[in-house]
């Protein structure tokens, strides 16, 4: 039960809204940044490299702390929001990483619907975030949790999805074989697995001490992202 489970909440199939954002890939293509597999392989991979690290390790942080049960569970997810929300300079990321967060949230109150915790001290620490919603790493290591996952299972799951978001946008937008661009991302996995387990280490320390690794061209593409007078994707 509990691996169906997890498998349903990390499923791109279910209807979190991942599959309305296109992790800046959308507006790399619309830069010429993008025009093929290989360089949409590039961009997956720098986005392994810098935001996934980040991503990663707040999912596993998350995770930990409904897992330890120690302290003031929803103070901690508060402050990891905080924490998170700082890592990110682009206002248009933020936006959509609390948006996507929103959509996971109510995913979760869906089929989580008889835990507890869920209801309580998530829905607490969540109503206390600055934001509209809180973000979508926290929502995310929280459900892995909740479904019996631990650390750097959420990890793991975080920072594939930094890559498949955007690559599942390429076969969309270039019409790229999907098989091929499959390929593409199990050629990423062993560096998906390097990057959890880092993750999950690293969420081991306090908030302040985790990765806070950045690509400012990426957040430059998503602030460019909202000029754009015609696009598919939110972000």
């Amino acid at each position: 039960m509990v691996k169906a489970l997890l498998l349903l909440l990390l499923d791109s199939r279910a209807p979190a809204g991942a599959h309305h954002h296109s992790g800046g890939m959308e507006a790399a293509i619309m830069t010429g940044l993008v025009t093929d597999l290989a360089d949409a392989e590039d961009f997956c991979q720098t986005r392994l490299r810098t935001s996934a690290k980040v991503s990663a390790a707040f999912a596993a942080a998350s995770c930990r702390s409904l897992i330890d049960e120690r302290g003031d569970v929803p103070a901690q997810l508060t402050l990891l929001d905080a924490e998170y929300g700082a890592r990110i300079p682009s206002e248009a990321t933020r936006r959509a990483s609390r948006e996507l967060g929103r959509g996971l949230w109510r995913l979760l109150r869906s089929v989580l619907c008889n835990s507890d915790l869920a209801e309580a001290d998530l829905a607490t620490a969540f109503s206390r975030c600055a934001g509209p919603a809180p973000h979508q790493p926290l929502v995310l290591g929280a459900g892995v949790a909740l479904a019996g996952g631990d650390p750097e299972l959420a990890a793991r799951a975080a920072a594939l999805g930094v890559c498949a978001g955007p690559a599942s946008a390429a076969v969309r937008l270039l019409g790229l074989d999907p098989f091929a661009v499959q390929a593409m991302l199990a050629r990423l996995a062993p560096e998906v697995d390097a990057c959890a387990v880092a993750a999950a280490r690293a969420a081991e320390g306090p908030p302040r001490s985790l990765p806070a690794d950045g690509a400012p061209a990426l957040d430059l593409l998503a602030d460019y992202h909202l000029t754009a007078e015609v696009r598919l994707f939110a972000s």
